[in-house]
């Protein structure tokens, strides 16, 4: 029979494990988002209702982003395995696993990005492009401007998925507390730890679930104030 880890070992071993996991998830994050959202102005842009409409090259970055979006994140892992041994020496660890989650932020926050500039009101960029307002200005105060609140609320199903995402790491040592509950806990056969690991990857997608809310009605009620 397998003896029960104590409480106190859990949480020395959970402590360290949600840090690597707050960590992976916030630096692919903030990775993801200054690298799609770029991309999904230019999707929204190059789109046949956007503001240079692109067909062709539309298609192409929209069809990249949609190959990268549908590769399974284990396979991604796997794929993307020598790419972080070269840029941080290493395949295995939280900070190897914030490259394959990086790249796999990057595509995911760019479309949703792509589809929250969509639902601007279009009779608010014309009138900017009637007034003579260049297209930097209009994405910046415009596009960008009155879809804020939606932008929020992509970052914060961006960081749901990559809670997600940094958990299946964890079946290759990717750190963090996936790692916890597959190399601790299933491999182990200690339930306790196992059932710890899960309990905590839902706080912390709960947690950053509440966050996201506070800073988009936040969000909302200034642009209110700004409007009045």
């Amino acid at each position: 029979m397998t003896e029960v880890t104590p409480w106190s070992e859990v949480f020395e071993l959970a402590r360290p494990a949600t840090i690597e996991t707050i960590y992976m998830v916030l630096v692919s994050t903030l990775i993801g988002v200054l690298g799609g959202l770029p991309l999904g102005v230019w999707l929204h842009l190059t789109s046949p209702a956007g503001l240079s409409p692109m067909p062709v090259l539309h298609r192409i970055i929209s069809a990249v982003v949609d190959v990268v979006r549908s590769v399974p994140f284990v396979v991604l892992l796997v794929v993307v395995a020598s790419l972080s041994r070269l840029l941080v020496g290493s395949a295995i660890g939280s900070t190897a696993t914030i490259v394959p989650l990086s790249i796999a932020a990057i595509p995911f926050f760019a479309r949703l990005a792509s589809n929250a500039l969509r639902e601007v009101d279009s009779t608010v960029v014309e009138a900017a492009v009637t007034t003579g307002a260049g297209k930097p200005r209009i994405v910046w105060t415009v596009l960008l401007s009155e879809a804020r609140s939606a932008l929020v609320s992509a970052v914060g199903v961006t960081m749901l998925a990559l809670i997600g995402y940094a958990a299946m790491a964890g079946a290759i040592g990717g750190g963090g507390l996936g790692s916890m509950a597959i190399q601790n806990g299933y491999y182990a056969y200690d339930d306790r730890v196992l059932y710890t690991s899960v309990v905590l990857l839902g706080v912390l997608a709960w947690g950053m679930q509440l966050l996201t809310d506070w800073v988009t009605k936040l969000v909302d009620r200034r642009r209110s104030l700004a409007n009045v």
